[in-house]
Formats: structure tokens, sequence, C-alpha cells
């Protein structure tokens, strides 16, 4: 667990986390062993998707983010056979900058507000892909983002189960609401 210095303590759930990640690099039939042996998270929280069903978020550093894309999906469902009925999320850690002011140089085009939500939603979805996003804007004044993914994975990982997890999590990081469907044609 990677935690700034000042930071609180590690979690209980951030404790299991780790514990789950550290018995799956020392597993003997597990296949992401080596890819695990470099990474770490930075912290976990718990969010609850409907009645009954919770999800875990899992935070890692931005710069070890690459390798875990890399093992996003085989690491998923290694840490949902753990954790049993909860869903698991994996997001990187992403830092964001106010505008620029007086004597403050120009911040990258990484670290605006827009490009870090747009950067949480493809995290979010995890090992599926934005296929299609539309921005719907409703008569008394919300927002509500449609966004589309790949048909090809609908069946893969149990997708389709997932996309309330997508939502709900979507939603505790950013206060934007986001509908995740399969569009019924592709063009």
């Amino acid at each position: 667990i990677a935690k700034a210095k000042g930071d609180p303590p590690p979690t209980e759930l951030e404790e299991e986390v780790a514990k789950a990640l550290f018995d799956i690099e020392v597993s003997q039939t597990s296949e992401i062993k080596a890819d695990l042996h470099d990474i770490q998270i930075t912290s976990a929280k718990e969010v609850e998707v409907k009645p009954g069903r919770t999800a875990i978020i899992i935070f890692f550093p931005y710069r070890v983010w690459k390798n875990v894309k890399r093992i996003q999906s085989r690491l998923i469902h290694e840490l949902e056979k753990k954790f049993g009925r909860r869903h698991v999320v994996l997001v990187a850690q992403r830092t964001m900058m106010k505008r620029a002011t007086k004597g403050m140089k120009i911040r990258p085009r990484s670290r605006t507000l827009t490009a870090v939500h747009q950067a949480l939603l493809e995290d979010v979805v995890g090992p599926t892909e934005i296929v299609g996003k539309r921005t719907r804007i409703k008569a008394e004044g919300g927002t509500i983002i449609k966004v589309h993914l790949d048909p090809k994975d609908k069946e893969k990982d149990n997708i389709e189960e997932k996309l309330q997890t997508f939502s709900s999590v979507y939603k505790t990081l950013t206060g934007k609401e986001a509908v995740f469907t399969f569009p019924e044609h592709v063009y």
C-alpha cells in the first residue's frame, strides 16, 4: 500500500485488498503472479450499488497503471473470486490541477477536470471498450452521459451484470450520472 506522508493509516478494506493481491502473487496456480510483483495500491473504497450489493474500487498509482491495464481482466477475475459477491473496479489515481493563475505555469491538458473524468470513465468500464458517448440534457437542467460499450464484450466476464456497478462507481467518483448500455445496432 503506497500512502503519501501525512495520509491516514490503511483501512481494514485496504489491508484486505493488499492481502488478496499478495495471495494472488504467491499462489502457485496464478498466471499473473510475475506481473503483480511491482504493483501496489494507493487506496480502496467500498460503494453500495443497490441494497445488498456492494462494489470495491481499488486505486492504483498512475505510474503502475500501464502494468495493471495489461492484466486488468485477469486481475479483476481473481479478485472477484477472493471477495465473493462483490464486484471489483480498478482505477488509476489521477491528479487534477486548478486553473493556471498569475505566476503559475500552464497546467497539462491531462490534469484538467474534463480530461480526468474522461480517463476515469475509461478506467471504470474495465477491460471493455467505449464505442460511443452521448450527453443528454434534461428539460429540468440535469445531464446524463449515455455510454455505449463494445457489443463483442457483452458475454465476456459477465459485463452485463456490472452495468449498474459502473454507473454507481462513476457517480461516486465524479458526481456525474452515466448510463451504460450495449448498442443494438453497430454501424
